[in-house]
């Protein structure tokens, strides 16, 4: 198997497994326990808490989560005043306002132009006294292209609002500005374990309790943590920067593989080229099937779009909201590929897909 769906997860670093396994095999001691082996288990967890850290803003801490939807739902729930988001968000951010809406709360989702970016001129003319809450994804995790994310906290505290970033895709490889005010993030998009995340937020930000219990994280956040989960995500924080070099040659690498060769073959790349992730291909070919291409090309992990929603039947609202009429969502095909990812390998994969879409005709 030809693995190339790095939007959805990525593989777990060795090195992330091996700081998990005492924590699984031998040491079972609660972390917010006082002897002997709680309080180890505690240290554990802070240095975990310092490395993910590291790649946040300074002037803030993080509460670890179960992942990044419930850091989203917890900033979206714990905060007050009207919100203003994007068209293109994930659905842990737009089910979660449409949840708030219903509710009473006032809410606005801004367009994206064709290239899935925010314009500006809209959100100043959305973003108004009043506003509690701006919400927008760093990197998008459909199409890859980056939003303004600085531009909009400027807007968003000119008019004394908070802004909230979904910086899941892109924390550890774009710089997450430091005017924004929440930032979520996600152990598994960076090759840590599934099942933790972390919300980081600025000091003197303090949103109401999502869960109630016993308040075991400073901000509010209740529930037993896991000292494997949280040691595998702080040591795969950390290689995003001691591999960050090496993880960007080899996406580059890989981007201008692909990029030829589709391109080449006639394939339209769906959003805005730059500023882009290099590490999402978003493609469009006219007329594609993309059940038969997936049948036809079995042992490759490619995606019809988010993972989130490849089960609901519905095409990807990302490319409905950049302009794609229904059939051609339906004919694009997502390709995310990183750290662990074959050359060899991926050439070949890339010349199969090709290949099998050009015998569809």
């Amino acid at each position: 198997m030809t693995y190339l769906d790095y939007q959805a997860t990525t593989p777990l670093a060795p090195e992330a497994l091996a700081a998990m396994l005492p924590w699984l095999r031998d040491q079972h001691a609660n972390p917010h326990s006082s002897h002997r082996p709680g309080r180890a288990a505690r240290a554990a967890v802070e240095v975990a808490r310092d490395r993910v850290a590291a790649l946040l803003p300074a002037g803030g801490r993080i509460a670890f989560t179960s992942g990044a939807t419930e850091s989203l739902n917890w900033a979206i729930k714990g905060t007050t005043g009207g919100i203003v988001t994007l068209a293109t968000e994930h659905a842990a951010v737009l089910d979660t306002v449409a949840a708030e809406a219903a509710r009473g709360r006032a809410v606005t989702i801004l367009p994206v132009g064709r290239d899935g970016l925010v314009d500006l001129d809209a959100a100043r003319g959305a973003i108004v006294p009043g506003t509690g809450l701006v919400a927008a994804m760093l990197v998008n995790n459909e199409i890859g292209v980056i939003q303004p994310i600085a531009a909009l906290a400027e807007l968003a505290h000119a008019a004394g609002a908070l802004m909230l970033c979904d910086a899941v895709q892109g924390y550890g490889r774009v710089d997450i500005p430091a005017t924004c005010d929440l930032v979520a993030v996600s152990a598994h998009k960076v090759h840590g374990p599934k099942g933790i995340g972390a919300l980081w937020l600025r000091d003197g930000v303090v949103p109401a309790p999502l869960l109630h219990g016993g308040g075991q994280e400073a901000p509010g956040r209740s529930g037993t943590l896991s000292p494997a989960l949280c040691a595998g995500f702080g040591v795969a924080a950390g290689l995003m920067t001691t591999l960050a070099e090496d993880d960007a040659a080899l996406v580059r690498r890989l981007r201008d593989i692909a990029t030829a060769a589709f391109g080449a073959a006639g394939w339209r790349l769906n959003g805005a080229d730059a500023p882009r992730y290099r590490g999402n291909l978003n493609l469009y070919r006219p007329g594609l099937d993309v059940a038969r291409l997936m049948s036809d090309c079995r042992d490759l992990a490619f995606s019809a779009g988010s993972a989130c929603a490849s089960g609901s039947g519905r095409s990807s609202h990302v490319l409905r909201a950049i302009g794609l009429d229904e059939a051609a969502a339906r004919s694009s095909i997502r390709i995310g590929f990183g750290r662990y990812t074959d050359p060899d390998g991926f050439t070949a994969a890339i010349g199969r897909l090709i290949a099998a879409a050009g015998a569809q005709r």
